[in-house]
Order: structure tokens, then sequence, then C-alpha cells
């Protein structure tokens, strides 16, 4: 893809740092990235421009979007990532009228006043960076659900340090000294820091951050006398690149957001104190709660942020009376989930749903079949339309000009492997559940006929030959045959996307987390071996899923997850659960229009609430 970043970048912040590892992170994959900000040098490889976007002056504002705009038109930009409020809005001014969209990182709290609701100028998809950031964005900004995605700041983990042993004692407090992180340093300089000194001869304190002309008066005041006390053993680094040289240097970090993350994985001992609360020293037990608040900078709701200083002053002093590295659980755990690979994944992804969101805005039909018998059958549950019904069907879907795609074509257009000018204008998405014996002698002739390919989701156990899960449940129902392996190769060869359905057919949550994720797994990898194809879709069984079972979905490759008539209005309003439209052995010529629609699901929505 061809990326702009838009930031403010008057000093190195979090955000800065993520940015530039975002685009290092795409560059290597291949893309192309550009990025405008205040700053004339940047640590990245990528095409710089400068440009004030932080000042904040309305004709200076105009300037930076036209300058904006003429990049995205001269370089062919496909997709513009903004990363400050005023990056958004500058950038949604050069966007008006094109094509291009944009996607906005939302990093901290946002200043609640009429216009932030009423004028959202954060494009057409936002990244919360946590988990009390998306709820803020959606109960207090009023933003929409649907366009917010949460991906936590990406880091790329080195090796975690050695700690270096011939060391003295040392805390750290790394971050900025201006704005709420400097009110913190203020404190703890003045209510925890002198009793440390004082009480523990070998420590040394270490305050690593910018901006340390900016730090409150106090906080200034208060440094001058523990520097005269303590001499030495008060280490004023200020700005440094060699964040982790001093981290393993270091005995205890005090820090929030980026810094707390990057001690965590170096293995480092963390009290997470940000500009919102105190979450105290990081465990396995606290970390989903303090990764919630992205360590403290941020609270899901407007509240006092009041902090117990005895509290940080108690619990530093257990830590650095008896030292003790992070477990190694907790330090794995903080790299798999802030891994920059697995965000620069999930970030590309924003940016190619944002893309197509932005290009094909309506509701795209994926309708569900199953078994296309030559007669009617004796079941109850009615998932099967005759030979006969079906060719009516498609003999409609021609009419309309209704045109077949897969989701491994819809992909290829998000991902600007096909060009969005082919896109059909009526696009339609059929799906056959199971690999029924009929979906071979009935099913794929009649498609060839048509010149429609579909999307067949099979079982990745090649030897479940029958329906057994219905036979199981209900032994009155019919027994239905499914392919064999030869009679499955023939989909593939015929252009058909194969999409997995687990290994058995179970309800995946009915089962423990860790063997449905197997059955994800394994069914995927079974099927690519069998079929020597590539497996980019999942359906769900029974249409059954909750938010872990998706979750699983996703940590097992898959780009997209089909339900069953449940689900957002686009495929975009959430990947892991694309609404599908179950089809029965009745349907009329006005079913059909009604399911083929696009303002079916907006329908289906009013009428169900769901």
């Amino acid at each position: 893809m061809r990326i702009l970043h838009v930031l403010s970048a008057e000093f190195f912040a979090g955000s800065v740092a993520y940015a530039v590892q975002l685009a290092e992170a795409h560059r290597a994959q291949g893309h192309h990235v550009w990025m405008v900000s205040d700053a004339a040098q940047l640590p990245t490889g990528a095409t710089l421009v400068m440009a004030p976007i932080s000042n904040r002056r309305f004709g200076q504002r105009l300037r930076n979007a036209r300058l904006i705009r003429r990049l995205v038109q001269a370089e062919d930009i496909q997709v513009v990532h903004a990363h400050s409020r005023a990056a958004s809005w500058v950038s949604y001014v050069a966007l008006r009228g094109l094509k291009v969209p944009l996607v906005s990182t939302v990093h901290g709290r946002q200043h609640l006043h009429t216009s932030t609701s009423l004028f959202d100028i954060y494009g057409d998809k936002v990244i919360a960076i946590c988990g009390n950031l998306r709820t803020h964005l959606v109960d207090e900004v009023k933003m929409q659900m649907a366009k917010i995605v949460e991906i936590p700041n990406g880091v790329s983990f080195g090796a975690a340090p050695e700690a270096e042993s011939a060391e003295p004692l040392r805390l750290a407090f790394i971050g900025r000294f201006n704005g709420g992180k400097g009110e913190r340093a203020a404190d703890l300089l003045q209510q925890v820091f002198p009793v440390l000194l004082r009480e523990l001869p070998g420590l040394r304190v270490a305050l690593i951050g910018g901006e340390l002309e900016h730090l409150p008066e106090a906080g200034k005041v208060a440094l001058t006398q523990l520097q005269a006390e303590f001499g030495e053993r008060v280490e004023v680094v200020g700005f440094t690149s060699d964040v982790p040289g001093w981290l393993a240097r270091t005995t205890l970090v005090i820090g929030a957001g980026r810094v707390a993350i990057e001690a965590l994985g170096a293995g480092r001992p963390v009290l997470a104190l940000g500009e919102a609360t105190y979450e105290g020293l990081v465990a396995e037990a606290t970390f989903g709660a303090a990764a919630a608040s992205n360590f403290g900078d941020i609270s899901a709701r407007q509240a006092p942020s009041a902090v117990d200083f005895s509290a940080v002053l108690a619990a530093a002093w257990g830590c650095l009376q008896a030292p003790q590295p992070v477990t190694t659980a907790l330090q794995q755990q903080v790299r798999a989930h802030y891994d920059l690979r697995t965000v620069a994944a999930r970030v590309l992804e924003t940016y190619q749903a944002a893309r197509m969101q932005k290009a094909v805005p309506a509701f795209i039909p994926v309708l569900m079949y199953h078994k296309i018998p030559d007669a009617p059958l004796a079941t109850k549950h009615q998932i099967y339309v005759t030979k006969d019904n079906f060719a009516r069907h498609l003999a409609y879907f021609k009419s309309r000009k209704l045109t077949p795609i897969t989701f491994a074509d819809y992909l290829k257009f998000a991902a600007g492997e096909r060009p969005l000018s082919e896109f059909p204008a009526r696009p339609i998405i059929l799906t056959f559940d199971d690999g029924y014996t009929d979906n071979y002698t009935n099913l794929l002739p009649l498609m060839q006929q048509y010149g429609y390919r579909g999307v067949l989701y099979l079982l990745g156990d090649f030897d479940v030959r029958h329906n057994q899960w219905d036979l199981a449940a209900d032994p009155t129902e019919p027994r239905s045959d499914i392919m064999d392996r030869g009679q499955k190769q023939a989909f593939v060869a015929a252009g058909w996307e194969i999409g997995a359905h687990t290994m058995s057919h179970p309800r995946l949550t009915t089962l423990p987390l860790p063997e449905a994720a197997q059955e994800l797994v394994r069914s995927k990898a079974a099927l690519e071996e069998a079929l020597q194809t590539k497996i980019v879709s999942f359906a769900y069984p029974y249409g059954d899923l909750n938010e872990p079972v998706k979750e699983a979905v996703r940590a097992a490759g898959f780009a997209l997850g089909v339900a069953t008539d449940t689900g957002g209005l686009t495929i975009e309003d959430d990947r892991m659960q694309v609404f599908r439209i179950n089809m029965f052995p009745n349907e009329s010529t006005s079913s059909l229009f009604k399911k083929t629609s696009a303002w079916y699901r907006k329908y289906y929505r009013w009428k169900r609430g769901k």
C-alpha cells in the first residue's frame, strides 16, 4: 500500500515512536510510506515532509491541508493515518472530496466540548490504543462504535537486557516532564524520592525524559533541594535515545504508556503511574486492568485524578527492599500483547477496511446455503434448497446483474492487489457449509453453467463423511453424505474459495477456549495441506460465537469470520463477525429480492434488533 502518516512531532513522544515503528514495520513488508510532521528528521527511512502540524492557527491549518492534499494526489496515496487531533483536522480537510480514507489513532482522552461530538474529524476508522480509550470515545465523545478498532501501541522488543549486577540500586522515573506527567513527577520529587533516598543509602534516582524545563515550579524546587542533599545520587538524564540501556541499569521503573510496556518487556518491574490513575505494581493478575488504562495514562470516564502517594512510596519501598524481576509469564504476556508485527498487521487490516468502507459503503449480501438435493428432505432444520430451486436462484441473480465474488476476491481489492475500478457494482457472496456430496453433483455444475464461483466451508477432518453432528443431536434426522477429497479438489480447480469450518463441527462457545482454538488452527492447516489452497475465511458452526472465540479466530490467522444472522451493517464493521443470511427451501422472488438488497441488513436489525 501507499501510506501517509501525519503527526505532531514537536518532541519525540510515545505517539511519534508509535508512528515511526509502524512506518518501519510496513516498509519492511514492501509498502511505500511517507510522513508529514513538525520534525525535519525522524529515525525512519520513510519519505519525510516537514510541516507545522502542531500550529493551530486557522491559516496555517489550511496551508497544511493543501500540502497534504497535493502530496496525496501526486504520490497516489491510498490511506492517510493521523496521530493527533491537529493531524486529524488537517487530514480531514485535505481529503474532502477524495476517495482516499482517513484513519486516526487516538492516543489519549479528547477534550469534551460540543464541537468534539458534533464535528467528527477522525475519519473512516479510529484506532483506540486501549480499552479505556475506546469506552471514552463511545460514551463521552459519542463516536460510532463500529468505526473504532482497539489496537495497542506496537513495540519492537529486542532480547531482554541482562541486568548489570555491578550497578547500584536504581529507581527511574521515565516520561515527559510537562503537562499531567510533569505534575506526577513533581509529586514524586516532593513526597516519594526524598524518603527513599534517605532510607536507602545505596539508591540512585534517575529522571529520564524530555521537557524537563517545563517541570512544574514546585518540582523544580524539590529537584534542586534533592540535588543539593544527595548530589550524584540524583541523576538528571533528560531525553535519551538509550532507554534500553537505562532499563538494563534500573531496578524499578515508575512510568506509564509506552515506558511501562518497554520496561515490562525488558523484564523490569513497573509501578504504573500515569496522568489518570495509579495502577500499582504490574503483575500477571493486574496486567489486564493496567493495560486497559495504558498503565495509568487514560481513564474511561472523566473523573478526579488524585493519587495516594503514600501508597506509591510503600510499593516502591517494598520493591527496592527485595528487588525481583518480573515473572517470565508476565514478560511473555506483555511481549505478545504489544508485539509490533502483530500490531502492524492489525493496523494494515484497518487501512484495508477503511479503504473498502470508503469505496464500497453499502451492505454486500452474503448468502448461506448448505445442501442442494434433488428433492425435498424430511428434516426439521430446513437447511437445504433443491437443485431446481437453486437454479431459479441463480437465474434471478443473473437477471438482477448481481456479480458473485469470494472473500478472497474481496481481500485482494482491499489490499490493492486488484484495482477498485474493477470491483463489481452489485456484488454478492454465495457460501455453502459442510461440503455435502450434492454440492459436487448438483451445485458445482449449476454454478459453472452461469460462470459463478462461491465459498465452500469444509471440515478439516476428511474422515468425517456424513452429518454426524446432526444425528448425534437427533437420530431421526436424515443422513447426508459429505464429499471425498477428490470431489473437494474439484472446487479448488474450478476457482472456488475454500474456507474452514472447524475439524468436527462443534459449538465453539461450549468448548474450553484452548480446545476451541485448536479446532480453528488445525482445520486451517489441514485444509491448506490437503487441498493446496490458501484459507482466509472461517464459518462459525451454528453461527455460535462470542468475543473470546472471535479473538481466537483472528489469532488462528483468518482474515474473516462469517456468522449467521448476526454481525455489522457491512463487512468492515467487524471482519470477525460478518453478517450472513440463511437461505431456506421455499425462497420466493420477493424474499430473494429482499435478501439481496443493499437495505436488507438495516431492515433485519430494525425488525429483530440484532
